[in-house]
C-alpha cells in the first residue's frame, strides 16, 4: 500500500512568496516550502496494482497548460481550524483538469472521497489552541494577497510518507499538459 496524491508543483517564485506570507502566520506548524503544492486528487492508501492502473489512466488525460496564481488566504475547519491556506485564482482550467483526474482515478479503482474541490495551497496546520482573534486579523490583513502568476505545464503523482515531523513527498510520475 502506498499513500498517494496527484498535484501541481509550485515554482520557486510562488514558494518564496508563500514562505514570506507564512512568516506572519500567528498559528500552527508551517508547511515546509518544498512541500507546497496544489492537490488535485488525494488517492489515499492504495495497493500498488491499483496505483499502476491509476498511473496508466493519468497518462491518457489530455488537457492544455494554463496559468495560476495564489490569491487571498482562508481557513478550513471553522471553529476548530484544521488548515490555513492560500487560495488559488484562475481556476476554470484547473477545475476542468481536476475533474478529469478524479474520473480517471475512479475508473482505475481508486475510492476518491466525495468532497467539493477547493483549489488551495496549505500554509500551516494550527493544531491545539488557536488565537482566533490573531488568526482572523491575519486572514483579513492578507485577503488581498496576490502571488506571482505561474504557468502549469504538468501534473504529478506523489507518494506521501508520514513522519514525526513534516511529511516527505516523493515524485512517482510526471504528466505533461499538451492539449
Amino acid at each position: 500500500m502506498m499513500r498517494a496524491f496527484v498535484a501541481i508543483d509550485l515554482p520557486e517564485a510562488a514558494r518564496t512568496d508563500l514562505a514570506l506570507l507564512q512568516q506572519a502566520l500567528p498559528v500552527g506548524r508551517a508547511v515546509p516550502p518544498e512541500n507546497m503544492h496544489v492537490t488535485l486528487v488525494f488517492l489515499g492508501e492504495v495497493p500498488e496494482p491499483v496505483l499502476e492502473d491509476a498511473d496508466a489512466a493519468f497518462r491518457r488525460v489530455a488537457a492544455p497548460g494554463f496559468s495560476l496564481h495564489c490569491a487571498g488566504v482562508g481557513v478550513f475547519g471553522g471553529d476548530l481550524p484544521r488548515a490555513v491556506y492560500a487560495g488559488i485564482s484562475g481556476t476554470e482550467p484547473l477545475c476542468h483538469l481536476q475533474a478529469k483526474l478524479e474520473t480517471a482515478a475512479r475508473g482505475a479503482g481508486v475510492t476518491v472521497a466525495k468532497r467539493r474541490f477547493v483549489p488551495h495551497v496549505t500554509l500551516a496546520r494550527p493544531g491545539g489552541r488557536v488565537d482566533r482573534i490573531a488568526l482572523e486579523h491575519f486572514i483579513a490583513g492578507h485577503a488581498a494577497h496576490r502571488g506571482p502568476e505561474f504557468e502549469v505545464a504538468d501534473f504529478r503523482l506523489y507518494e506521501a510518507t508520514l513522519g514525526r515531523k513534516a511529511a516527505r513527498y516523493t515524485e512517482l510520475a510526471r504528466y505533461p499538459l499538451t492539449g
